[in-house]
């Protein structure tokens, strides 16, 4: 009995030994036993260089044998030439052991690409053998790096409005101000129901795709899309496009845009004419010439009838009216034609038509009104009938273009006057100002000669974003979107600023070299619909001063 008591005791003792070694390696060796960290950026601009630090400390007691560290890096990452997305260190490169106490930091460069506000993942894990244990145990961790930022702009070119099946044509600019070479872009276009596609420029791989290739920082360019649109009056079409790297077989994303489009019909005036057009829209310094049409709906004659035409609108300069046949009276801004000096008045018909006509000019610049709706009406007594005419006129949409050597925002530098042969930087500076209705889709457009270039230095940086630049046309677009009535007049005015490099060639000397072409402002006007524009004077070496730009 005592005997088999003393096997209990000693089984007993055995199974408890097991179970104790086998609770403490799995203790042991736990994950506080090697502490593996990544050290990097939480945020990060697309193709930007970024560098992660993954850090081990083995702060236990035992020797950590055969040690291997993997590093994955986030998909379509761009990794150091020579290296795979999963990045495999062998236990000979970390000194075959780590022992206790050691503490040691690898370094892992990359370049990210995606989206805005998409998040990046990059993980790291780390396996070992405690000394004298077969088994094999491991640490892993995790840490995202956002991509705040993507220094591409990619932006519609597209009306806001048109006429059902009308041919249209629109753009997609497109402009890198990143510092990386972003290669294998392609461009993709998805359009609405009721589009036809009809060509482009270049042409579609398959009507609605683009291999844009290569683009350097400061280089850009775009889709001319040519088609009809179809659809009901109010309907609203939504254009998309995409830009993107192909990678292994598939399209990594980094912008997107979207459009809408309204199908309208124009408005019709049939009362009045004015410059030949029942429907014109009229516009700051305009001379209008207003012809006035009559007709006697009644079976009977009208006899010594008489007509007034009463102006009102702060765009009209009253000073300027010409009437031969009318008179003006300045008291309350009314033309009288009466019957003794048009014989259509006299004597009216049934159904006859008659027909009046003055010229007044419009003012180049009046107060700026509170509705952001201008226009201008032209208010008609004829005998015992009233009608009241208006005519929409269209914002005023101004550029001013500014060259500058001596810039604080960028330093230029070379010699001036130029020199052939050699570079001088300039400061080029766009302010634009809105002045009497709301304008959208607003971009401002100058031609590079071929001896200036840019050198992708943008103020303020966020207007970067809204910059493009075809290195083929030699075309600048500034995006500038959408304006109040004011803004820029009644406020600071948007602006940009950005360098320029000349390097002129020698058949220019003795001339001052053309820095940038006239700059040219567009815009949708929401009140008349019209497309309007202006233009500022082009720029060259001399900066307005004639003796101090002549290339030597």
């Amino acid at each position: 009995m005592k005997r088999k008591f003393i096997y209990f005791v000693v089984i007993l003792a055995l199974i408890l030994g097991a179970a104790g070694l086998w609770y403490s390696s799995k203790n042991i060796y736990s994950k506080e036993v090697l502490k593996l960290e990544i050290i990097g950026p939480t945020e990060a601009d697309l193709a930007e260089e970024i560098e992660y630090l993954v850090k081990y400390k083995n702060n236990g007691d035992v020797r950590l044998e055969d040690p291997t560290l993997t590093f994955e890096f986030p998909k379509y990452s761009i990794v150091e030439e020579g290296k795979s997305l999963r990045h495999t260190i062998g236990p000979e490169e970390l000194g075959g052991a780590i022992y206790p106490g050691e503490e040691k930091t690898l370094k892992f460069k990359c370049r990210l690409l995606g989206k805005e506000e998409e998040p990046k993942e990059v993980k790291a894990s780390l396996g070992w053998r405690a000394k004298n244990l077969s088994a094999w145990y491991e640490s892993s961790t995790t840490f995202t790096t956002i991509i705040k930022k993507v220094p591409l702009t990619f932006t519609f070119d597209l009306p806001s409005r048109v006429e059902s099946e009308k041919e249209i044509e629109f753009r997609l600019n497109y402009y890198s101000n990143t510092d990386f070479p972003l290669s294998n872009l392609r461009i993709k276009a998805d359009y609405p129901s009721g589009f036809e596609f009809k060509e482009s420029d270049p042409k579609a791989l398959e009507k609605n795709e683009w291999e844009i290739g290569i683009l350097n920082k400061a280089e850009g360019g775009r889709i001319e899309i040519m088609g009809n649109l179809e659809g009901d009056v109010g309907e609203q079409k939504n254009f998309s496009a995409k830009i993107g790297s192909w990678q292994d077989g598939e399209f990594i994303l980094l912008k997107e845009v979207f459009k809408g489009v309204e199908i309208v019909n124009p408005d019709l005036y049939i009362l009045q004419q004015i410059n030949g057009s029942p429907e014109y829209i009229a516009s700051p310094g305009d001379i209008l010439h207003y012809e006035i049409f009559f007709r006697n709906l009644g079976q009977e004659s009208l006899s010594n009838i008489f007509l007034l035409s009463k102006l009102e609108g702060e765009a009209f300069d009253l000073e300027s009216i010409k009437a031969p046949d009318g008179s003006f009276e300045s008291g309350d801004n009314t033309i009288l034609f009466d019957w003794r000096k048009n014989p259509q008045l006299q004597i009216l018909e049934a159904q006859e038509e008659g027909r009046v006509e003055f010229w007044v000019e419009l003012k180049e610049e009046w107060d700026i009104s509170e509705s952001n709706e201008t226009n201008i009406i032209n208010q008609v007594i004829l005998s015992q009938v009233r009608d009241e005419l208006e005519t929409k006129v269209n914002s005023r949409l101004l550029v001013l273009q500014n060259g500058f050597y001596q810039d604080e925002a960028f330093g230029n530098s070379g010699p001036t006057p130029p020199k052939a042969g050699e570079e001088t930087t300039y400061t080029i500076n766009w302010q634009v100002k809105n002045y009497y209705n709301d304008v959208n889709n607003i971009k401002v457009k100058a031609i590079l000669p071929n001896e200036v270039e840019l050198t992708g230095k943008i103020f303020p940086e966020e207007q970067s974003e809204k910059f493009t630049f075809d290195s083929r046309s030699r075309e600048i677009v500034w995006d500038v979107g959408d304006l109040e009535a004011g803004t820029g007049v009644l406020n600071n005015p948007p602006n940009v600023s950005f360098q320029i490099s000349l390097r002129p060639s020698s058949s220019q000397i003795g001339d001052a070299a053309l820095l940038i072409s006239k700059a040219r402002i567009t815009g949708e006007d929401q009140w008349t619909g019209q497309k309007i524009e202006s233009e500022s004077e082009e720029i060259d070496s001399s900066l307005g001063n004639e003796d101090a730009g002549e290339v030597r």
